[in-house]
C-alpha cells in the first residue's frame, strides 16, 4: 500500500518506507532521490535515501516526497536570492533578499517569497507594453498579411488578415508571473493563507496568457519599465526551472512530476563562484565561471574549473577554485577533489588551487604536492581547502567571500 506523505532528510539515512512496486520504480527511476530500492528485510517496502535535493514533489501513483535540508530555511533563501541578484544582496545583506517569513520548510517559505515579490511588483499596477497580433477579422485594423490573404481567402473580403501592435497585459513577464503562480498552487504543502494569497495574485494577472507546459520560458529584457518586476521575475523563473520534470534514465519522455526542488550542490556552487566573481572586481580582477580547458595536449580530455581568476584584462590565470557541497571524511581529506585541483594548477600554470566546501572541521588547510618545486621559492605546488559554514549570519557569509576573495587576488598583487 502506497503512503500520502513521506519527510525525509537531505543526505539522512535511509528510511523503509511501504510502497507498491510500481510506485517505487517509479521514484527510483525520477532521479529525485540519492537512492530507491526494495527493502529485503520487509516485503511490500522501499529504502528511500534523500541526496542534495531538497524541497518537496508529487510523483504519479506515488507518495508527495518532501525533502527537508541541513542548512537553515532562511539561510538557504539567503543563497538562493544571492545567486539570482548578488548586487541587491550585498546592498542587502543583513536581511537578504528573499523574504520567507516565519516557514521552516523549502515549499511554504517559496511560495511566501514568491506571492509577497508578486505583490509587490504589481503594487502600482499591471505591467502592460506592445504585443503583435496577427489574427483574422471583419474589418481592417493596422495593416493587411497581403500574403495569408491570399493563401486563405483567394483575395476576397470579408475577412481579412491582419497585424497589429496591441497595448495588452498580456506580455512575456505577466505570463511568467502567472505561470509561477499556477505552479506553486500545484504544489503539495503550500499553507492555506499563502494559497488563498497566490490565488488573488492569479486573478490579477488574468489577462496574461497561460504558459504551455513543456515550451521554453518567454525571453524578457531587463529595462527601465519592468524594472519593479525584475526581483519578481528572478524568483518566478527559478520556480519554473526548479519545478520541470524529470527525466527516467533511458527515456525519451519524461516523468511528470509536481514540486519544486533545490539542488543543494549547484546552489552552494553558484553562491561561491557569483560572490567571488563579484569580491574580485575590487581587486581588479576578472572572473569565469566554468571556464572550459583540456587536460591533454590532444584536446581529448576536457576540463571546467568552478572559477578561473584572471588579471584584468581577461588573459592571464592568476587563480583558480572549485565549490564543493559536501561533508569531510572522518580523516579530514577529499583526496579525489585535490587532484582535481592539482590537474587545475598543473594545466593553467598555477602555484596554487583552492577548494571551498560547505562544512569542514578546519577553517583551512594546506597541502603542498611533492615533486613539483618548479617555483622560484622551491616550494611545491599549494593546494587550499576552506570552509564556508552556511549557519552563520548572511553578512557573515559574505565578509567570508571577500576575505576568499582577497587570498586569490594575492598572487597577482605579489607575483
Amino acid at each position: 500500500m502506497t503512503v500520502l506523505d513521506v519527510t525525509l532528510r537531505e543526505h539522512g539515512p535511509a528510511l523503509s518506507v511501504p510502497l507498491d512496486a510500481e510506485a517505487g520504480r517509479a521514484l527510483a527511476a525520477s532521479g529525485i532521490l540519492q537512492s530507491a530500492t526494495p527493502d529485503p528485510g520487509r516485503e511490500g517496502h522501499w529504502l528511500l535515501r534523500a541526496g542534495s535535493r531538497v524541497g518537496a514533489v508529487r510523483t504519479p501513483n506515488g507518495p508527495v516526497v518532501r525533502i527537508t535540508p541541513k542548512t537553515p530555511v532562511s539561510r538557504l533563501f539567503f543563497l538562493f536570492g544571492f545567486s539570482l541578484d548578488p548586487a541587491r544582496a550585498w546592498r542587502d545583506s543583513k536581511e537578504g533578499t528573499v523574504d520567507t517569513g516565519a516557514y521552516d520548510d523549502v515549499v511554504p517559505a517559496l511560495a511566501h517569497a514568491v506571492e509577497r515579490q508578486i505583490d509587490t511588483a504589481l503594487r502600482q499596477g499591471v505591467l502592460q507594453g506592445y504585443r503583435e497580433v496577427e489574427e483574422t477579422a471583419l474589418v481592417v485594423r493596422g495593416r493587411l498579411r497581403e500574403a495569408e490573404q491570399i493563401r486563405r481567402h483567394f483575395g476576397r473580403t470579408p475577412p481579412v488578415e491582419i497585424g497589429y501592435d496591441a497595448y495588452t497585459a498580456d506580455t512575456d513577464e505577466n505570463r511568467i508571473l502567472r505561470g509561477a503562480v499556477e505552479r506553486l498552487l500545484r504544489l503539495p504543502g503550500v499553507p492555506g493563507p499563502v494559497r488563498r494569497r497566490l490565488a488573488h495574485q492569479r486573478m490579477r494577472l488574468a489577462d496574461a496568457q497561460p504558459l504551455i507546459r513543456g515550451q521554453e520560458l518567454p525571453r524578457w529584457q531587463p529595462s527601465r519599465l519592468n524594472s519593479r518586476y525584475q526581483p519578481a521575475l528572478r524568483l518566478a523563473e527559478a520556480v519554473l526551472r526548479g519545478a520541470s520534470p524529470e527525466h527516467r534514465p533511458g527515456a525519451t519522455e519524461p516523468l511528470s512530476v509536481d514540486g519544486f526542488l533545490i539542488d543543494m550542490n549547484k546552489l552552494f556552487e553558484d553562491f561561491v563562484t557569483v560572490g567571488l566573481r563579484e569580491a574580485l572586481r575590487e581587486h581588479g580582477l576578472t572572473a569565469r565561471l566554468q571556464d572550459p580547458h583540456h587536460l591533454d595536449t590532444a584536446g581529448l580530455v576536457g576540463m571546467r574549473p568552478d572559477l578561473v581568476v584572471r588579471t584584468g584584462d581577461g588573459r592571464t590565470p592568476v587563480a583558480v577554485a572549485d565549490a564543493k557541497y559536501k561533508v569531510e571524511k572522518a580523516d579530514g581529506l577529499l583526496n579525489a577533489d585535490l587532484y582535481q585541483a592539482l590537474a587545475y594548477a598543473t594545466v593553467l600554470g598555477l602555484p596554487e588551487a583552492h577548494l571551498v566546501y560547505a562544512a569542514g572541521r578546519y577553517p583551512e588547510r594546506c597541502h603542498e604536492v611533492r615533486g613539483t618545486g618548479a617555483g622560484q621559492d622551491g616550494r611545491g605546488v599549494r593546494l587550499y581547502q576552506h570552509a564556508l559554514d552556511l549557519s552563520r549570519e548572511p553578512e557573515d557569509l559574505l565578509s567570508g567571500l571577500r576575505e576568499l576573495a582577497g587570498k586569490l587576488a594575492a598572487p597577482a598583487a605579489h607575483p
